[in-house]
């Protein structure tokens, strides 16, 4: 049984800067280091981080006062960081960088006077921070439906901004949309979009039609992880979104001859790694890297990291 190895997988930049800032933290600090919602969408992550003395919550609210506090990588709004500050907590801003690029985009547009449309899924934590974040005129458009119906009532200056998670291809036709309704419409460079989520979703593109299964790991609630398996079954061929390799079905490869792995971006690479293990107590396989792009960025810790308490 042949398997080729997506290339890149697992973690991106952003979330290992944001993992690492909560390992730094405990270690400068000590447990409890209190973290609002998920650091990221994955479950081995969040209990490896609990287990050394993370307390994750849902609510500013949740945290003792004066508590040392971390912002996921997801971004918060600014009504949550006001929340923060009113509680004295000493907050520590994990929000990825590419994040905070979305956010002060949408604010120099917003300044400017701009109606702002932000592409991204309704109730996603990222979609929630950013729309918090835009003071002004904004809306919230999900698909070309979205599109024909937004109502921007006399606006003569708009502009568009995307969730990071959502990649170029996921986007085109919506901003093709945009486009075509509003010709004058402003939005980004084509470099200011995720490129860790783009690299990802194009590796299973150059894979998917060579293999008979592809296999993602990541969690339920990660929207890029979710997204690799669409893109992957929409080449006809059987896609699962697991956990771990507990997860897999022997029975799904009955027949199976090539099988594509991948990992989302807030997957481990140690769950890539059980993966092939298990496979190998059910077949002998050949391992194959795909020969995608290599990503070497990498992003500096937040401030009140570097040093001691």
């Amino acid at each position: 049984m042949k398997i080729i190895l997506a290339q890149p997988r697992s973690f991106c930049a952003g979330v290992e800067r944001a993992i690492e800032s909560v390992e730094r933290a405990l270690a400068l600090f000590g447990a409890p280091v209190y973290v609002r919602h998920e650091i990221v969408h994955n479950r081995h992550v969040i209990e490896d981080l609990r287990a050394k003395g993370a307390i994750f919550v849902d609510q500013v609210s949740e945290i003792p006062k004066g508590a040392r506090t971390i912002f996921s990588a997801h971004g918060v709004s600014a009504d949550v960081e006001a929340a923060a500050h009113a509680r004295g907590l000493k907050v520590i801003d994990a929000t990825c960088p590419l994040v905070s690029r979305v956010h002060q985009e949408a604010q120099r547009y917003a300044r400017a006077g701009y109606a702002v449309i932000l592409i991204g899924h309704a109730g996603h934590i990222e979609v929630e921070g950013t729309l918090g974040r835009i003071d002004g005129q904004v809306h919230l458009v999900e698909s070309t439906k979205d599109v024909e119906t937004l109502d921007l009532g006399t606006a003569e200056r708009i502009a568009y901004v995307t969730q990071t998670t959502l990649s170029v291809d996921d986007t085109r036709h919506i901003i093709a949309a945009l486009e075509k309704r509003f010709p004058k419409i402003k939005g980004p460079d084509v470099n200011d979009i995720c490129y860790a989520t783009q690299n990802r979703q194009q590796a299973v593109r150059e894979i998917a039609p060579q293999v008979d299964l592809m296999l993602v790991l990541g969690s339920a609630n990660s929207s890029n992880s979710n997204r690799l398996r669409e893109i992957a079954a929409s080449y006809g061929i059987p896609a699962y979104l697991i956990e771990n390799a507990c997860a897999l079905d022997p029975d799904w490869l009955e027949g199976v001859s090539h099988i594509g792995i991948t990992a989302g971006a807030s997957a481990p690479a140690f769950l890539v790694d059980e993966l092939i293990e298990r496979l190998q107590t059910l077949d002998q396989i050949d391992l194959i890297p795909h020969e995608g792009v290599l990503e070497t960025q990498r992003f500096k810790l937040p401030a009140g990291l570097s040093g001691s308490a």
